[in-house]
């Protein structure tokens, strides 16, 4: 017979510590037990009758569960002590340790923050590993920690295949479904995975975060991805234990809106419940790893102790509540099925519960020993890991040479045996290019297959390297991000493209907050290298209104560790393009390839039919170093610096400043907007009597503002100085564009102000 929650004690008052209330609730559970087992099952036997789960698996997921537990109530009791900086804790979920025990640790997991009890079973799948110490260094953000480095609280490990993530709610789901889909596409495209070929993606979150867009955004795109038949053998885990901070979900609402969902296979399990929950797991995991199809796992779940530490439930929700809810603690559930089946008794389980309870804390005590993060070259070491030497080996290894003749058709039509031809045409051919060079390169998004793209860059890329290595996406940003996250997860290159900047901002988060902090957060042990390829930039005769003329460049330049790189002319874009796959693949780091629409076609500089802005192709070997820009002329009257469109602007503008002025010009083409290269520009202005910035970013969020901080810091503050910049608004329709973004007799005028004095 099993033992009831004792009466509500006085200790159940406002101000009293519900942890604590948990603590004693387990105890006194346990020993007001006084059913009488018949017999105690052996290892091999099931724990209770009907039940999947064994009696061997049921007292190793009950460890982990209390593993996960004195986590929680050790982070509680040392977070006043400023030994621990983590109290989101699992309590309630401890269940999710059932997912654990029946996936593989090769299968790649995206977690909910409340996953203590799905590390601590993973933990299981090697031999060696501590699971209590290792979290313990994660909580007191110790240099040790093997998951982050001390950088953030995540639950993370690449041997575990754990990828960490930080303050999750729904951004993850994303790039787990893209996993999901590239362990099917590394099989059709010949690449070899890092995981079995039968792996599936674990993705868990909360029953509030399935109604975030993002978590919306991946529901649909694997439903949209089911209902054409292609494989993507994705977990969602939902762990509904009914409400999100402060507000509760409706009861029903997860099985009423997902359980007849077209695309998604639905199952449910009681995750308070070992002995019957564990069978229901195993079916809905078998079942993805089987059909290769997307799967949601309702688990049932519930929160005690709080949304975090300094959540006090009491100041909002009644005692009455708190103690209904604290009933329904699944260690107590797991505590009445070891002592029904006679496998544990009372005092089996009260010992297990302290010296679980001790190796907590002795391991948080050990933990608050080893050393912190105390260096700034330490803590930014991974974020945006640069190896000069073998960039450039890699960028100007060209050992591909038969491929790339196979590619272009012989050796009389390799895009370097060509006449000088623009822009767009020479992106395109450094595509085909890299394609020869690197088999593991795949290009997506919208429009880019069959059609080449809006503007016909990736035009013939689809016929010349097939649909299983170029092929359209739905219209769905985040989604497209999502993908080359899960491309590159699996050791694959991937080439987005996103068809305008304006568009990026559908989806920022994906490359902010999750692609390019992967190597941060997991101390450079997991990597998220790609190419993010963007047209975007104003001057297009005004064509489209401000999303296909969109100039919001800051928020790329506000994303740590990112690259992004701007070139203005064709063989720059080949040399540059050469670079950041080499960046990818030897450094592991996030980039992006920012082409200026308006020059894509661009062939003249002067005037029509000079055919200046034409280029030849660089040859195989050539290569543009990070951070290196380029100069047109060497006066020292007046430099000129700009990027982008603003190149050619500045080059005419120039040619009139001389005529008009008399000064000798020199314009600069950082090239480079992300890092900027600040002692670049400050060599290139040293000697300048005069300097202008012409900055087609808006006035308050451009460019313009890093390149006269680094004139400033660099010695020059005191340079006469104009600066040319577009206005603080968005980008009108027509000719009123013109308005308002800069052009070649701004750049004029500022000279003109400069000569006044």
């Amino acid at each position: 017979m099993a033992a009831t929650l004792p009466n509500p004690i006085p200790a159940r008052m406002k101000g009293v510590n519900r942890a604590e209330i948990c603590d004693v609730n387990f105890v006194e559970f346990v020993k007001a037990w006084d059913g009488r087992p018949d017999a105690r099952p052996a290892p091999h036997e099931a724990i209770l009758d009907g039940s999947a789960l064994d009696a061997q698996g049921f007292r190793e997921l009950f460890e982990s569960q209390l593993i996960s537990r004195h986590l929680d109530l050790m982070a509680r009791v040392l977070r006043v002590q400023n030994k621990v900086f983590y109290t989101i804790g699992s309590s309630g979920h401890e269940g999710n340790a059932m997912v654990a025990r029946a996936t593989r640790h090769t299968d790649p997991a995206f977690l909910h923050y409340r996953s203590g009890g799905f590390m601590a079973e993973r933990f299981r799948k090697l031999p060696g590993m501590d699971p209590i110490m290792d979290s313990a260094l994660s909580f007191a953000a110790s240099k040790d920690d093997p998951a982050s480095g001390g950088r953030h609280k995540v639950w993370g490990s690449k041997p575990l295949w754990v990828l960490p993530q930080t303050s999750t709610i729904a951004s993850h789901l994303p790039k787990a479904l893209g996993t999901a889909v590239a362990i099917e596409t590394a099989r059709r495209i010949g690449h070899a995975l890092p995981i079995p070929d039968d792996s599936i993606a674990i993705c868990s979150f909360g029953d509030a975060s399935s109604n975030h867009a993002t978590a919306q955004t991946a529901f649909n795109a694997a439903a949209w991805t089911a209902y054409q038949k292609l494989p993507a053998p994705v977990l969602f885990v939902c762990e509904d234990n009914g409400i999100g901070i402060s507000v509760k979900t409706p009861t029903g609402w997860v099985a009423n809106r997902f359980q007849h969902m077209q695309g998604l296979d639905y199952f449910f399990a009681d995750g308070l419940d070992l002995a019957t929950g564990y069978g229901d797991v195993q079916r809905a995991v078998e079942h993805c790893r089987r059909t290769r199809r997307p799967t949601f796992l309702h688990l049932k779940t519930t929160r005690i102790m709080g949304h975090a530490g300094t959540d006090f439930e009491i100041e909002w929700r009644s005692i009455e509540e708190l103690c209904a809810v604290e009933a329904t603690d699944p260690l107590l559930r797991s505590a009445a099925i070891a002592l029904e089946s006679g496998l544990m008794s009372k005092d089996d389980v009260l010992e297990l519960y302290e010296a679980t309870r001790k190796k907590c804390f002795a391991a948080a005590e050990e933990a608050d020993r080893r050393p912190k993060l105390e260096k700034f070259e330490d803590v930014i070491a991974p974020l945006a890991p640069y190896t000069p030497a073998a960039v450039k080996t890699e960028a100007e290894r060209a050992d591909y040479a038969a491929r790339r003749t196979e590619v272009f058709g012989g050796e009389t039509k390799l895009p370097e045996n060509q006449p000088p031809r623009h822009l767009a045409i020479q992106i395109n051919n450094a595509l085909h290019d890299l394609f020869a060079k690197y088999p593991d390169t795949l290009l997506f998004g919208e429009d880019v297959a069959q059609k080449g793209g809006v503007y016909t860059v990736t035009k013939g890329l689809y016929k010349a390297f097939g649909p299983r290595r170029v092929f359209n996406t739905l219209l769905d940003e985040t989604m497209i991000f999502g993908l080359a996250q899960g491309f590159a997860n699996m050791g694959m290159l991937p080439v987005p493209e996103i068809q305008y900047l304006a568009y990026f901002h559908n989806a920022g988060d994906q490359i902010r907050g999750e692609a390019s902090s992967l190597q941060f957060f997991s101390n450079d042990q997991y990597r998220n290298p790609m190419v993010v390829r963007m047209a975007g930039l104003g001057y297009q005769r005004g064509f489209g209104g401000h999303f296909h003329n969109d100039n919001s460049i800051a928020a790329l330049r506000d994303i740590p560790g990112l690259v992004v790189g701007c070139p203005s002319r064709g063989d720059d874009a080949a040399t540059m393009l050469r670079t950041l796959m080499a960046l990818a693949k030897v450094d592991g780091r996030v980039s992006i390839f920012l082409e200026p629409i308006a020059l894509y076609m661009t062939k003249d500089l002067y005037e029509a039919g000079d055919g200046q802005w034409l280029t030849t192709f660089p040859a195989p070997g050539e290569a543009m170093t990070l951070g290196e820009g380029r100069t047109y002329g060497n006066g020292d009257d007046v430099v000129i610096i700009s990027y982008g469109n603003g190149v050619p602007m500045s080059l005419r503008a120039a040619r009139l400043i001389e005529q008009q002025h008399g000064w000798t010009t020199k314009v600069v083409d950082l090239r480079w907007l992300v890092p900027l290269n600040d002692n670049y520009i400050v060599e290139q202005a040293k000697n300048a009597k005069r300097i202008i910035v012409v900055d087609e970013g808006r006035r308050s969020a451009g460019v313009g503002e890093g390149v006269m901080t680094a004139l400033a810091e660099g010695g020059l503050g005191a340079t006469p100085l104009q600066r040319v910049v577009g206005t603080d608004t968005y980008t009108p329709l027509a000719g009123a564009a013109f308005l308002v973004i800069p052009g070649d007799d701004d750049i004029v005028a500022a000279a003109d102000a400069l000569a006044r004095g």
